[in-house]
């Protein structure tokens, strides 16, 4: 299948808007990508005209979205590029989503500190009922999942 896949480098333009569907988590917002080009002529950086897209997610990626961007922030989008046209008022008019595959900070324009966000898989569930604090069979990382689901509880 032949797919169309962009990175796109920008800032949110809205709130990620996060719904729970049947299937999972589904979130979108809209994002703003603007050119910089250097004008030789008047030794300055000029902006050029500002792109609209509308960014989709699904499941993991859209609760992690709904808990980490925040309007105006810098992204790294990465996605499938989807171009749909509609008839709204009598007019045509073409809108251009990305389905996201991922989405990060743009650590060129600033720092950030990554969390990883706990997986609840049933064999996790199952052995972190067993693992106390003590339980010498226990991995420090079995030990720091079960801390960070007492703490979500």
């Amino acid at each position: 299948m032949n797919e169309t896949l962009v990175t796109l480098v920008g800032n949110a333009a809205t709130a990620v808007d996060f719904r729970e569907t049947a299937t999972g988590g589904m979130a979108r917002f809209r994002f703003a990508v603007t050119p910089r080009r250097w004008d030789r002529e008047k030794q300055l950086w000029a902006d050029g005209r500002t792109s609209f897209y509308t960014v989709w997610s699904w499941r993991t990626l859209a609760a992690n979205l709904a808990g980490s961007v925040s309007v105006g922030e810098p992204l790294v989008v990465h996605g499938r590029l989807k171009v749909r046209e509609e008839e709204q008022a009598g007019q045509r008019r073409t809108f251009v989503d990305v389905e996201a595959v991922a989405v990060g900070h743009d650590l060129s324009r600033g720092t950030a500190a990554f969390r990883r966000a706990p997986r609840m898989e049933p064999h996790l569930t199952e052995r972190s009922e067993r693992v106390t604090d003590g339980d010498a069979a226990a991995s420090p990382r079995e030990r720091e999942e079960v801390g960070a689901m007492a703490a979500v509880s």
